[in-house]
């Protein structure tokens, strides 16, 4: 099978995006909702609203969610594989047309449901309602920040025309234009994703020119995603001022269960102990490339006696298969559900949403996976990656009800991160020669690097952008240049030469571009060192870690991130905590230079 053949089969939802069953599906779950006014609108309050009564409305909810779920999960994903497609276009409109209009309907209810918790603390400890616990404490955190159901309406509205399609617009430009790049000396015009495919190509010509075509095409297009940027941060600014938050970061401690000294902790642990041992790293790499330092087409460049291997699908398929198996037979079981239901799409295609992703289906127990496969190490990576999120979602759509089983973000990049290092383990085991083992490391390293450094620039970024705004300067493109590459300057320091062009490497960065979702980035930086503590304690406990890890995916989004890491036996608020994961990402780093 070709990676051109690999491509989503949504039939276990609906026949096609055509399907009448979905306008069907839309128009009863719209009389669901209105169904939900008549029945709850101004009765969820004592004497008569019990927890019994609370335990039946979460249950009536979930399902109105998991069925609504199917046709967001048909639509978004349509659309992500082919933008570029109008019938895509007119679902994915058609889709947050409906959503927009039910989720007004039920916005009472969502502010009646967390006022009674919030009014109401002992229902935390009712019995009856203990498989809700996390999320009723939850709902009691979020209630100082919730608006009038009129205010809360006008935002819903306001955002479908607004924030959203800005959102839109930077996803849609990004993946539309065309690429000129030099390819071993010749110029091709590439997609996005072909050319960002080759910003790790052994040729380094290749790696420049891919560089500089993306981002000095990108930065000629900056007023866009300039104005974009500025449109989404600045709405979010005044929501957050709106609804009481402290400052733009704290929703997004909210979502994740975190406190901010939990984030700063790891923030500093990332600045006095990891940019000197990547920093390291960096300089090992340009001895390695036989350069007197890195410039940025190196810094996730192939290592120069690296077999450049090119992976069949087949082939990608059957090194995750066995690295998983190694770990459990359960994780390959769910793996292999994955690809026998074609819930993959691997294809490379133009107007294709740019990355990769998982998306979680819980009525279906099961996942869908988009990614571009051309048949790179990386992307072999990829792929247990996406896997790691999609067995994650297998374990706790059987073990959570439907409000409990998304994974904070933080923890949702545990399964993930975790199947690359076993990923490692398997190919480190099979390679033939000290380079193709140095290979591997330095994929690894760099990997990680972006993960837990790059990104962690990214999160600097971010904070000055806010501050930016707050003090009322204007963020035009050069403003917006400045500030990304002072956050970058932060972590690289003076180990990598920068093109020009890269000053607009932000515009590409989709999570700034989230609407009402700020501070996606320090999850990753999250995930990536406590994945790594993870790892040292699996080599360390070994088979007896296997069930306490299960424990923790079964878990979903049911405790918090502090009482899953104690499942096993790590304390995630002590503030040098965050140095054993910098420890893991070390002694990788002492591997290769070893084998040096």
């Amino acid at each position: 099978m070709s990676n051109t053949e690999i491509t989503w089969d949504f039939s276990e939802l609906y026949s096609g995006i055509d399907d009448p069953k979905i306008s069907s599906d839309m128009e009863h779950l719209t009389k669901r909702a209105d169904d939900f006014e008549k029945r709850y609108r101004g009765k969820i309050k004592k004497p008569n609203f019990t927890a019994k009564d609370l335990l039946q409305l979460f249950e009536e909810i979930e399902q109105f969610y998991m069925d609504k779920e199917e046709i967001g999960l048909l639509a978004r994903n349509s659309f992500n594989a082919n933008m570029l497609l109008p019938k895509t276009k007119a679902l994915l409109n058609k889709f947050e047309n409906f959503s927009t209009s039910t989720s007004k309907k039920m916005a009472f209810l969502d502010l009646e449901i967390a006022k009674f918790v919030y009014e109401n603390p002992e229902l935390l400890e009712d019995e009856i309602l203990k498989d809700y616990f996390h999320y009723l404490k939850t709902l009691k955190r979020e209630y100082p920040h919730k608006l009038s159901e009129t205010e809360e309406k006008l935002i819903l509205e306001k955002d479908q025309f607004g924030v959203k399609e800005w959102s839109k617009l930077q996803s849609i430009w990004l993946t539309t234009r065309d690429y000129k790049v030099m390819v071993e000396g010749k110029e091709q015009v590439l997609t996005y994703g072909d050319a960002n495919s080759l910003l790790s190509h052994p040729d380094r010509d290749t790696r420049i020119s891919a560089n500089k075509a993306i981002y000095g095409l990108l930065g000629e297009n900056q007023e866009i995603f300039s104005t974009a940027l500025r449109n989404i941060c600045g709405d979010w600014t005044k929501m957050s001022e709106r609804r009481k938050y402290d400052n733009p970061m704290h929703d997004s401690l909210i979502v994740n269960d975190l406190t901010q000294d939990v984030i700063d902790n790891l923030m500093k642990a990332i600045m006095e102990e990891g940019v000197k041992v990547y920093r390291r790293y960096l300089r090992l790499k340009a001895k390695l490339l036989n350069l007197p330092k890195l410039s940025c087409a190196d810094v996730v460049a192939p290592l120069i006696n690296a077999p450049h291997k090119k992976y069949s699908w087949q082939e990608a398929l059957s090194l995750m298969f066995e690295a998983l198996g190694r770990f459990d037979e359960q994780f390959v079981e769910y793996a292999k559900d994955m690809v026998d239901r074609k819930h993959i799409d691997a294809a490379s295609r133009k107007g294709k949403r740019n990355g990769a992703y998982c998306d979680g289906w819980y009525k279906g127990k099961s996942a869908y996976i988009l990614e571009t496969f051309k048949g790179n190490l990386k992307e072999v990576y990829t792929l247990i990656h996406e896997m790691g999120h999609a067995i994650h979602d297998y374990y706790a759509t059987r073990n959570q009800s439907y409000l409990n089983f998304h994974p904070g973000y933080c923890i949702a990049e545990c399964a993930s991160t975790f199947g690359e290092l076993l990923m490692t383990d398997l190919l480190l085991e099979k390679s033939e020669s000290n380079e193709e083992k140095m290979a591997i490391l330095a994929h690894v390293l760099d990997d990680a690097g972006q993960a837990a450094f790059q990104v962690s620039a990214r999160y600097f970024f971010e904070h000055d952008l806010y501050k930016v705004i707050q003090k009322g300067d204007n963020l035009n493109g050069e403003t917006i240049a400045k500030y990304w590459t002072a956050g970058r300057d932060k972590i690289y320091g003076d180990s990598v030469d920068w093109f020009e062009e890269m000053d607009w490497e932000w515009t590409m960065k989709g999570h700034y571009f989230i609407p009402n979702f700020r501070f996606y980035n320090y999850p990753y930086v999250f995930a990536q060192l406590f994945v790594y503590a993870l790892y040292q304690t699996y080599k360390q406990e070994g088979k007896e870690f296997i069930p306490k890890f299960k424990q923790l995916l079964n878990s979903g989004g049911s405790r918090t991130p502090q009482e899953l890491a104690a499942l096993v036996g790590l304390d995630i608020s002590k503030a040098d905590f965050w140095k054993l994961g910098i420890k893991q990402y070390k002694a990788f780093v002492d591997e290769l230079e070893n084998l040096m």
